[in-house]
């Protein structure tokens, strides 16, 4: 497959879900975009291999069609991408194999159905009603998640008003009903009907069935008004105003730039891998700042995606899960442990995340000492993540700790 039969897909500048098929059009991988044209073509680079990796070359090399779902946002693109990859499970999306550290959309089958965030396969001693995902970007889910509750409001934590007649608490309002996030269960300001028809509709906008959606809001939005329920009516409006607008400009920025919180302070952030024999591949994360080690903010990764000795894919799936992480203050610099092929390679997950950050690569002699002078910081934070890695490798070998 090449770049020229893509042509003929006339792939959108807008959000979606892409899918890489074999000849027999089964699914090989399945990822997201903000723009899938963008997206796409970028998997059609000469030394897409060295850019990306191996495993993404040998799916390139196996796929034989492109194809594509495009969505209203880029929040529902999220959404679909988790549910077929959960309803197809494609042999190259191997981040979500074998792990159980995932946040799940859990709804919990109550009288006033809770909706929750629970990790995968850690929601026992509930009663589910509906469960969705897993998704692997918690960040990205707590604020999709924080959009879908403003159009549909929910409860989470907060106990039913039903239980404070029960003198189980005080009639207070929970600070989600305080900013209009929770409908009132808390204070009886709705009723259970009510309540589960409002899940109802977050369920099916959380199974791509935002249409709909639109079309039943219409029509009870017409109902209210003939009714002359002016304030139900109000509130339904609203409604559907934000099911059509939803706006994403948070969740780009999520996907595309890291906000520096850390200004004044220079960061290293160095990464390096460890193995043994080829098995038991590891990662580490190493941090200076302002010259001295952190190791509370040390991090340590064992590879999901990289099964065999790759240095260049497992630098790029630990930087990848790193970058996740928008709470982690911002690096300044990037140290890897190799050559010019590691320093491209995550020059390339640096530029697919939006991101501009210099990165040195410690290339070493035949003693394991660096080749070249560099400043004591970028040789410490080298040093720190090789000794880190290391001794998590021989940790995870022995299944000690």
């Amino acid at each position: 497959m090449n770049s020229q039969e893509l042509t003929k897909k006339k792939l959108p500048d807008a959000p979606g879900v892409y899918f890489f098929l074999r000849r027999n059009k089964k699914i090989l991988y399945i990822g997201r975009a903000t723009s899938l044209r963008n997206r796409v073509r970028s998997y059609f680079t000469l030394d897409v291999g060295a850019r990306r990796s191996p495993w993404i070359e040998k799916m390139i090399g196996e796929a034989r069609s492109v194809d594509f779902k495009k969505t209203d946002s880029v929040l529902e693109a999220i959404l679909l991408e988790a549910d077929l990859i959960k309803k197809f499970k494609p042999p190259y999306n191997t981040e979500l194999k074998d792990d159980k550290s995932f946040n799940c959309i859990v709804i919990i089958n109550e009288e006033f159905p809770r909706v929750l965030l629970i990790r995968q396969n850690s929601y026992s001693g509930h009663a589910v009603k509906n469960i969705f995902g897993p998704f692997p970007n918690s960040a990205h889910l707590k604020t999709a998640l924080k959009i879908i509750r403003k159009i549909f409001p929910f409860c989470d934590t907060c106990i039913p008003y039903s239980n404070v007649l029960k003198n189980i608490r005080t009639n207070k309002p929970c600070f989600n009903r305080q900013i209009g996030l929770c409908p009132g269960v808390c204070t009886g300001e709705i009723t259970a009907k009510e309540y589960r028809k409002n899940i109802k509709r977050l369920v099916l906008f959380l199974y791509g069935k935002k249409a709909r959606i639109v079309k039943e809001l219409e029509k009870e939005m017409k109902r209210a008004a003939r009714a002359q329920e002016f304030e139900k009516a109000g509130e339904l409006k609203r409604q559907l105003f934000a099911l059509k607008h939803i706006q994403d400009m948070v969740l780009l920025k999520k996907q595309h730039s890291y906000i520096p919180r850390n200004v004044g302070v220079t960061r290293i952030e160095a990464y390096d891998l460890s193995h043994f024999c080829g098995k038991n591949i590891v990662g580490a994360m190493a941090v200076v700042e302002n010259g001295e080690a952190k190791p509370s903010e040390y991090r340590l990764f064992k590879l999901r995606s990289v099964k065999t000795q790759n240095e260049v894919a497992g630098l790029q799936e630990i930087l990848c899960r790193r970058l996740n992480h928008t709470e982690w203050l911002f690096p300044q610099l990037i140290v890897v442990d190799g050559n010019e092929v590691q320093k491209k390679a995550a020059e390339v997950v640096l530029t697919e995340k939006g991101l501009k950050v210099p990165v040195v690569a410690v290339v070493k002699n035949e003693h394991h000492r660096p080749r070249e002078k560099l400043s004591p910081e970028i040789l410490l934070a080298n040093s720190e993540a090789h000794r880190f890695a290391l001794r998590f490798q021989k940790n995870v070998r022995y299944n000690v700790g």
